[in-house]
Formats: C-alpha cells, sequence, structure tokens
C-alpha cells in the first residue's frame, strides 16, 4: 500500500542526515568536491533503490539481491530500465531532466573540463531536488525513500526462498554470479 507523502520539513530533516557531510564540505572546499561527494550519494540511493525494490515489492532473498546489486554494474540508463521493470513504471521525465542537468556538470568536471560556479550551485540546488522528488515518487510507489534511512524498509513480509530469488533477479536483468 502506498505511502502519502509526508511534511516536506521531515524529507528535510531525511536529506539533510543523508546528505550529512555537505554543509561542511560546501564550507571548507570547492564545489567540485561538494558535487563528486553528492552523486556519490545519488549511486548510493540508486542502487538502495533496486535492492530495496526487489527485496519489498518482490520478496527476493535479500543476501541474493544484495549480492545481485553489488556485482551489477549500474549506468545510467540501466537504472531507469531496472527501475521501470522493478516498479511497473518509469522514472518521471521532469525527474530525470533534473538530474540530467546536474550530471552534465558532473562529467564535465570530473573530465577535467571548465565549469562555471554558477552552474556548478545549480548543480547542487538540481541534485537535492532530485534527491527530494525521487524520494516523493518512490515512497508514492513503494513505500520507502531512497535518499534516507531504510531501516524497516520491508515490513513483515517473508522473502521466497533462493532458487525462486534467483529466478526473479535473472527475470529482472540482475544475476547473483
Amino acid at each position: 500500500m502506498p505511502h502519502t507523502i509526508t511534511n516536506p520539513l521531515d524529507q528535510g530533516k531525511t536529506l539533510k542526515t543523508y546528505f550529512a557531510h555537505f554543509p561542511k564540505l560546501a564550507q571548507e572546499f570547492p564545489w567540485d568536491v561538494s558535487i563528486s561527494y553528492m552523486f556519490s550519494l545519488v549511486e548510493l540511493a540508486h542502487n538502495m533503490t533496486i535492492y530495496c525494490g526487489v527485496v519489498k515489492l518482490h520478496r527476493v532473498n535479500n543476501t541474493l539481491a544484495r549480492t545481485a546489486v553489488n556485482n551489477h554494474h549500474m549506468t545510467r540508463d540501466g537504472f531507469k530500465d531496472l527501475f521501470k521493470t522493478i516498479f511497473g513504471k518509469p522514472i518521471k521525465k521532469t525527474l530525470e531532466e533534473k538530474l540530467a542537468l546536474a550530471e552534465k556538470a558532473r562529467d564535465f568536471i570530473l573530465h577535467g573540463k571548465d565549469v562555471s560556479e554558477e552552474d556548478k550551485r545549480k548543480a547542487i540546488v538540481d541534485i537535492l531536488e532530485y534527491a527530494f522528488a525521487f524520494n516523493n515518487a518512490v515512497d508514492e510507489i513503494a513505500g520507502f525513500k531512497p535518499f534516507g534511512s531504510l531501516q524497516g524498509f520491508k515490513g513483515r513480509a517473508e522473502s521466497l526462498d533462493k532458487s525462486t530469488s534467483r529466478w526473479i533477479l535473472k527475470g529482472v536483468g540482475l544475476t547473483t554470479s
């Protein structure tokens, strides 16, 4: 049963906790460092979205799911495909576009290209707005927020046996080996 979106201030606390080192990084280092840090957490949230999705929605064995996600080479397009397969809905275009703007700045930075300070600041805002909106979207569909504490995300549902879990993982495009 989907969750309703809670008070945005509560989610602000969630993001503040999730991006805990951002304020200090922003004060002490160039924006490039903050953007790199934030994107590492975006990728972590994406991986956890896939993991939590197969465990919660498809009742896959959590150990096999963890192994499959850890062994999977996740690309940007691959994440979108897995998301659609696992959650039954594509990522909203507005979310994709918000993240794509920030990814462009990130790619330029990591490939040694010039990026204006204004574009770097905009990328940081885009990442935070994406995280907030993505949390709401996933919470609506599946009842958890990837950019936050995932404690208790699964609920009390019992997982399927390992053999069935392997077939489900294979069916969505993940393997345990």
